[in-house]
């Protein structure tokens, strides 16, 4: 019978410092996987390190830069190192800027964006893939959002990046399917930043929150970790190139 979890798999997965790479990481790391803290802060790449050190899971932390291929190729070369292989990529690292309305965008906006979300996410998918095409599996589970998909407002160069990453993630998926590496995509919704908005009374985030089926702030690590546990598991060696929206129905009112 198949083994349907994460258990003694490897698992990178970037920017988990923090938000829902943090939430990821402890929950993969729960159930069974070995974790690789990708970040490019070291107090908070410290912090996750220790909470999962706290609960007996394998974990190596490896400062990252995102924006530079050097650092994600040496990331993935100190993974193989430490564990031997890699079996699942989570890419949610990505820098921001601020909003701005097409009108006003800058180069500098898509540059930063585009950097460290749609480069970052491909130069990883790359370092990763020899690996993965030599054991003949792997999962890689890149991130994207629903407001590309529907062109929310004064988001245009993060839509953009968005939208990017969902296409790279397409093509690796026909590439690489053969290779034994499924590829596919969540569009999160909720997380610790919407959480703290809603804690502090912000009302667009309680309107929006309270707007979607299910009506509440999804949380990191037991509403959107669970998706991506599946997406590097063997159950979903049957599913490639897709796009989950776990958002708690939001898409559905945007």
């Amino acid at each position: 019978m198949t083994e349907h979890g994460v258990r003694d798999k490897v698992v990178v997965i970037t920017g988990s410092g923090q938000g829902l790479g943090r939430g990821m990481a402890l929950h993969l790391g729960k159930n069974g996987a070995s974790i690789v803290v990708a970040e490019w802060k070291p107090e908070k790449m410290a912090s996750t390190v220790a909470e999962l050190e706290a609960l007996g899971v394998p974990v190596l932390g490896v400062p990252t830069n995102v924006f530079e291929k050097d650092s994600i190729d040496a990331m993935i070369a100190a993974t193989v190192e430490q564990f031997g292989r890699v079996d699942g990529l989570v890419n949610n690292a990505q820098t921001f800027r601020p909003n701005a309305p097409m009108a006003e965008v800058s180069g500098d906006d898509f540059d930063t964006f585009y950097a460290s979300g749609v480069k970052g996410s491909l130069w990883a998918m790359q370092a990763a893939y020899p690996h993965m095409k030599g054991q003949g599996w792997g999962r890689i589970v890149n991130f994207a959002s629903s407001m590309g998909m529907v062109g929310f407002q004064g988001f245009g160069a993060y839509n953009a990046s968005k939208e990017a990453i969902r296409a790279i993630s397409r093509t690796a998926a026909k590439e690489w399917g053969a290779d034994g590496i499924v590829v596919n995509v969540i569009c999160p919704g909720g997380g610790p930043r919407a959480q703290a908005a809603v804690a502090r009374g912000d009302e667009a985030a309680l309107e929006f929150s309270k707007s979607k089926p299910i009506p509440r702030v999804g949380d990191a690590e037991d509403d959107i970790a669970p998706v991506a546990l599946f997406l590097c598991s063997d159950a979903c060696r049957w599913i490639t190139g897709q796009t989950f929206l776990v958002d708690g129905g939001g898409l559905l009112f945007a």
